[in-house]
């Protein structure tokens, strides 16, 4: 193969990636909330940007020192994807149970006004006196960082496996990085794409919008207990 064959292929993959399963349900609860289309991209694109460093990081060693995954280390770090996910969707589900967020039409002193989810849980005036100010809050990129280099970790074994098959330590090498932009690109466009169902469904009424996020939040708990049995199962 082609060494520009290769890297095209290789950042095909890496698009593909993206879109597993874990993933999707990692980034959709960390945008669960908070679905401006700048936030989706950003944190996508961050995610992405985590998930590269640790895929170039542990790769890169590997491959160039020699070496490889074990079985159970890999099994190690897909536990870690799966309490991961656990926690994500369990943080979603209780910031719905405690912060009940709901929905006004608002109004910023440069005269823009949205339609924002926001709470009151920590007023001290009864709802109806409440003045609705907001702030817009961390978009949570340090996070979704963070999030993506736990799931490049889990994730290295595989790619490490592919980009060895390759004929030359270039060509390897070169896999893995057109791999890890392949995955930027495939979460931030996926992200973009996804903007437009969820910023329809934050102008719709606050109680559909609220069993979007449970249903995110539940989504992400499942795939992660499931994650995490199968994974148990291989230490």
């Amino acid at each position: 193969m082609e060494y520009y064959t290769l890297l095209i292929f290789g950042c095909l993959v890496g698009m593909q990636h993206a879109l597993e399963a874990d993933h999707l349900a990692a980034v959709t609860a960390m945008g669960a909330g908070r679905t401006s289309r700048r936030a989706l991209v950003l944190r996508g694109s961050f995610w992405g940007l985590g998930h590269t460093a640790t895929l170039l990081s542990i790769c890169g060693v590997l491959l160039i020192f020699g070496g490889s995954i074990s079985p159970r280390t890999e099994a190690g770090l897909e536990l870690a994807v799966a309490v991961m996910l656990v926690l994500l969707g369990s943080s979603v589900l209780r910031r719905l149970w405690r912060q009940r967020p709901h929905f006004h039409i608002h109004q910023h002193p440069s005269g823009v006004r949205h339609i924002h989810a926001h709470t009151h849980s920590h007023d001290v005036t009864p709802h109806s006196q409440s003045a609705h100010h907001h702030e817009h809050h961390d978009l949570g990129l340090g996070r979704a960082v963070v999030v993506g280099m736990v799931h490049g970790a889990a994730g290295s074994a595989g790619l490490l496996v592919l980009a060895a098959a390759a004929d030359s330590l270039m060509n390897a090498v070169g896999y893995v990085v057109a791999f890890a932009v392949g995955t930027i690109i495939g979460m931030a466009a996926l992200s973009f794409v996804a903007s437009y169902p969820l910023g329809v469904l934050e102008r719709c009424a606050g109680w559909f919008n609220n069993a979007i996020s449970a249903l995110i939040g539940s989504a992400a708990l499942i795939i992660g207990s499931r994650l995490f049995l199968q994974s148990w199962g291989t230490l």
